[in-house]
């Protein structure tokens, strides 16, 4: 196997997006020749991607952001996953490559109705574009409707041996269907569908309320100091 080097910065410390009181900082990797078989090695150690650049937390005196990915061809669905499944059987979905309007305009919707007291508030073009968008990879979507009617979108990249969500979004109106919950059930649907081995779903925060749900996809893995490691145990969350 052949081996290259690449360059990996340190960005400097800012407030933590996720735990507050608490300082965060990244290792960052902006190669000019990134593609989907680099960035897949990439992700097994423990990085995600945003925009063109892969990204790692290296927090001085914080190990909370743990990468998690779904076993995808052991992946058992719970009796809450089927009633969400239930919940949404009207909707319809396909996968695309093709960003739209469409696409910006419910992003507009969702980070204006759902996270007005986050970093990403106010939304637009530019941000959605350096946050979502991709040069080296291509683009894929799972689009989400109602009838017609696009009501979510699961940014999601796809490799080899895996896929990884990046990002979902969806129409606030439709809260009570948990969309976010369906579009990640749809994403290891997918990942099952193309025989993938894992689905990459980021970092696990079990200190954050609305970070620490992805250890209902089952079975996981986390990454510790000493790989991949399956959870026996469950935490209380």
């Amino acid at each position: 196997m052949s081996s290259r080097s690449i360059s990996v910065g340190i960005s400097h410390p800012f407030d933590c997006s996720y735990i507050e009181g608490l300082t965060e900082q990244l290792l960052i990797i902006q190669e000019s020749q990134l593609d989907a078989n680099l960035f897949e090695q990439l992700l097994g150690m423990g990085f995600r991607r945003n925009g063109n650049s892969i990204y790692k937390p290296k927090c001085p005196s914080c190990q909370a952001c743990q990468s998690i990915r779904v076993i995808v061809p052991e992946f058992i669905i719970s009796k809450r996953q089927k009633r969400t499944l239930k919940n949404n059987q009207d909707l319809t979905w396909k996968v695309t490559h093709e960003t739209t309007a469409e696409h910006y305009q419910l992003y507009d919707k969702y980070i204006t109705g759902r996270h007005s007291d986050g970093p990403m508030y106010p939304p637009n073009e530019i941000q959605f574009n350096d946050f979502l968008m991709c040069s080296w990879l291509p683009k894929t979507y799972i689009e989400v409707y109602d009838q017609k009617k696009l009501v979510g979108v699961a940014v999601t990249d796809l490799m080899n041996n895996s896929l990884s969500a990046i990002y979902s979004y969806f129409d606030p109106d439709y809260a009570k269907r948990s969309l976010g919950a369906y579009m990640i059930l749809l994403q290891c649907q997918l990942a099952q569908q193309l025989d993938k081995q894992f689905l990459y779903l980021g970092y696990q925060i079990d200190e954050n309320r609305k970070m620490n749900y992805k250890r209902l996809y089952r079975p996981y893995q986390i990454l510790t100091a000493e790989g991949w490691q399956h959870i026996v145990k469950e935490p209380m969350l």
